[in-house]
């Protein structure tokens, strides 16, 4: 989806409480869900007044962000390049390199060619049809350019082989060969030569051939259609194996049963079978100058999962000052201006630009998830670790102090004696442009509440609880190839979907930009997504309130009856 494209969803509800309604912060909670729950998420902007220090110790605040691929981000995108990963793997291990052609100055969508093929009936239904122009139109190019016949070149060139392994057909040609025989004059069956499991000929020997009239024939002809050209000698019984440095002409090809052309028959590097070029299903033009494995083996190369998705930790510990001035750097840099003068809605088209795109690979940087007992609240806290001021005092007990919050007379957090971080001990959040927290839920469909300390704007993205399981169901059906390997992936927090697109089928989503000095409230199943628009610097935890119990009894019977289908 182009930038230009991207339409913002609506802005969820803003609150501003007087100085008398901040007092009591789960008490103003509960007055504002009727209305706030209704959006999933709301902002709230504290008095002008209530403006707590910053508490981190600067200098020894250390920690090492996550790497987040921006294209590896968006489930469409992972999709598409999964499959490049794959169809790249298929050619590498046969010996060639996969190089994406261009078309009309921008690469050639190779898995949108493949999926829009099948749905029209396959390669055969399209080239019989002449589908080629309507194909070109689908994936939106120009008409009245010939664009057709260049799709289906690089198909045939790129794709068709890599489909007939996936469908198993060149296997099912091979299975049918495995299992010819032929009956010879003594009762014995004799397996077509070369598809023996170790590759060796038929065990007979020199008076067996001199004795037996068939077996001579078989010295011209091959077993089932008759061929010529493959020489049936005697061999000694007591070796089981061919070693590779065999003669080549001694080898027979696994496709049609013949030992000629000995120039055009290849040996696997992976199973030592062999095969003609001209046998191949597609045929190979020319030998590969590399390691080429043969059909069986490329397939079971293809048949492994994919593996799990996940962020990968960066190489380098940064402090506050370090990865401050690499963000702003980066962001100045990419976007040409000083941080500052870079409009909220550039950033935001730009950021679903990017995650929509298999061209451009951006990558950034993420310290989140960071434990606030190790490294230090935002808020002041009376820990007995440093002398506070008065003022920072007032502040340690308040309410909003995130680390107060959780265990307030009304939430039900209080009763739990140990500390649990992220939900009752906050976790810190360290972003640059472009970082983002991915389509996820509360741990136990709790609450959560997120104070942006300083720095530019988060911009939140979220989905009401009532619009949850929409959500699920229209990322499933989308991408159902990351699901099949990964089941839980909205579990995850890997995994994010343009909001335009969920719009489009059917879920409701709003959107807001969390200022410094401003809180975002969650709520129970609420799913929420978002990314930073530059240097920033946040924490969060999680509440429960009393009205939280009876979506907790919920839960819990959500997940019973999804266990009786495991």
């Amino acid at each position: 989806m182009d930038s230009e494209e991207f339409i913002p969803p609506p802005e969820c509800p803003v609150f501003e409480p007087s100085w008398e309604e901040f007092q009591d912060p789960l008490g103003y909670i509960a007055k504002i869900r009727p209305i706030a729950e209704k959006s999933g998420i709301c902002k709230i902007r504290p008095p002008p007044e209530w403006q707590p220090p910053f508490s981190v110790e600067l200098d020894s605040f250390h920690f090492t962000p996550r790497v987040q691929r921006l294209n590896e981000l968006e489930a469409e995108t992972r999709v598409k390049l999964n499959y490049l990963d794959r169809i790249a793997r298929f050619w590498e291990i046969q010996g060639s390199s996969l190089k994406i052609p261009h078309i009309e100055r921008r690469i050639l969508d190779l898995f949108s060619l493949s999926k829009i093929v099948t749905d029209e009936g396959g390669f055969e239904m399209v080239c019989k049809e002449r589908r080629w122009a309507r194909i070109a139109q689908r994936l939106g190019y120009p008409p009245g350019k010939n664009i057709g016949s260049l799709l289906r070149s690089h198909y045939e060139r790129i794709i068709y082989p890599f489909q007939m392994f996936q469908s198993g057909s060149c296997l099912l040609v091979m299975h049918s060969l495995d299992n010819r025989t032929l009956k010879i004059s003594y009762g014995e069956k004799l397996q077509t030569p070369g598809f023996c499991s170790n590759r060796c000929q038929p065990d007979v020997s020199p008076s067996d051939i001199e004795k037996n009239p068939e077996l001579k024939k078989l010295q011209i002809y091959g077993a089932g259609p008759k061929m010529m050209g493959l020489g049936l000698v005697a061999r000694d019984k007591t070796r089981t194996t061919r070693r590779r440095t065999k003669r080549v002409d001694s080898y027979v090809c696994r496709m049609c049963g013949r030992g000629d052309d000995d120039d055009k028959l290849l040996l696997c590097d992976g199973c030592d079978d062999n095969y003609h070029t001209y046998c191949l299903l597609p045929p190979l033009g020319d030998p590969p100058k590399s390691n080429w494995k043969c059909p069986k083996c490329v397939a079971e190369e293809c048949k492994k999962p994919t593996e799990a998705f996940g962020f990968e930790q960066a190489t380098r510990e940064y402090t506050l000052q370090s990865f401050g001035e690499m963000a702003d750097s980066f962001k100045a840099d990419y976007f040409n201006m000083p941080v500052h003068m870079v409009p909220t809605e550039l950033v935001e088209r730009e950021f679903w630009r990017l995650v929509s795109s298999i061209e451009e690979d951006v990558t950034v940087e993420y310290g989140a998830d960071i434990h606030s007992k190790e490294f230090g609240s935002g808020f002041p806290m009376n820990n007995g670790k440093k002398v506070l001021t008065e003022e920072e005092e007032e502040y340690a007990r308040c309410g909003w102090n995130l680390n107060v919050m959780p265990v307030l007379e009304q939430s039900l957090l209080c009763h739990i004696n140990g500390d649990i971080s992220g939900m009752k001990v906050p976790w810190l959040y360290v972003g640059m442009v472009f970082s983002a927290f991915c389509w996820h839920i509360e741990d136990h469909w709790s609450y959560s509440i997120n104070y942006l300390h300083w720095g530019e704007p988060k911009t939140w993205y979220g989905v009401p609880s009532v619009a949850a399981e929409r959500l699920e169901e229209v990322m499933k059906k989308l991408t159902p190839e990351l699901f099949e390997f990964q089941p839980d992936l909205l579990h995850q927090l890997v995994t994010i979907m343009n909001p335009n697109i969920l719009m489009a089928h059917g879920v409701p989503v709003v959107r807001t930009n969390q200022c410094a000095g401003e809180f975002v409230i969650t709520f129970p199943r609420a799913y929420h997504s978002g990314f930073n628009q530059g240097y920033n610097f946040a924490e969060a935890v999680n509440f429960c309130t009393a009205d939280w119990v009876r979506l907790f009894f919920l839960n819990d019977l959500f997940h019973l009856g999804r266990l009786k289908y495991f």
